[in-house]
């Protein structure tokens, strides 16, 4: 019985999330706003990645950041360095964001004026793929350090994605990663997910993921 009351609970927060992130999709839709909701594991580079790709993205579109950490403001701190706007969601515990965190975060930046904006939840690949934020796409960050194993352990995350970083790849020759575990369990899970080998480090691989958003800037539809 207790079994059954949770998952009675767990279905209606995911209800309630679905119900606001329809909302934040018709505001996105309102002022053409294209949206990225990042996920990754703690220590992927997702932060590093977005630091080394908005010099490039500011020159063709108007782009906000919104962070999610349990706790800080480090990662908004690095962005703001760029002149982007970023707000920091401190989730104070939570293991995501959810759409009403982001409806509040909106409340903070002029709308009118962004062409895309970049969400990077909260470190786990496991919560945040559940949760809609009236995104266009989800984009999955792993990295060499990690394992070649995500896309196998993690399948509901690569299944929801439309893209995938694959950081670090200057680690590559220090590591056990496995190229080909990795692409089989990727054409397995999702065998439509674009993969980008990147070194965001030393910006290789950044300009076939910049390609791609510059590509989903152009498209017209929005994430189901």
């Amino acid at each position: 019985m207790k079994k059954m009351a949770q998952i009675k609970l767990e279905k209606n927060i995911l209800e309630a999330n679905e119900d606001i992130a329809g909302k934040l999709k018709e505001q996105f839709k309102k002022n053409k706003i294209k949206v990225i909701n990042m996920i990754s594991s703690p220590g992927s580079g997702k932060t590093t990645i977005l630091e080394h790709s908005l010099p490039k993205i500011v020159q063709k579109f108007n782009v906000a950041v919104i962070e999610g950490d349990i706790l800080t403001s480090r990662d908004a701190d690095r962005i703001a360095k760029l002149n982007v706007p970023a707000v920091q969601i401190e989730t104070g515990g939570s293991c995501h964001l959810d759409a009403r965190m982001v409806g509040k975060a909106l409340e903070k930046l002029d709308l009118s004026r962004l062409d895309l904006i970049i969400i990077e939840n909260v470190g786990n690949l496991v919560c945040p793929a559940s949760f809609d934020l009236g995104e266009d796409a989800k984009v999955v960050v792993v990295s060499i350090a990690e394992g070649s194993d995500k896309p196998a352990k993690y399948p509901e995350i690569f299944n929801r994605a439309k893209a995938c970083i694959l950081n670090k790849m200057d680690l590559l020759p220090y590591s056990n990663f496995s190229r080909d575990e990795f692409y089989k369990d990727i054409k397995h899970v999702n065998p439509e997910l674009k993969v980008f080998e990147v070194s965001a480090l030393k910006e290789t691989g950044l300009d076939g993921w910049l390609e791609w958003l510059e590509g989903l800037m152009a498209d017209g539809g929005q994430e189901n």
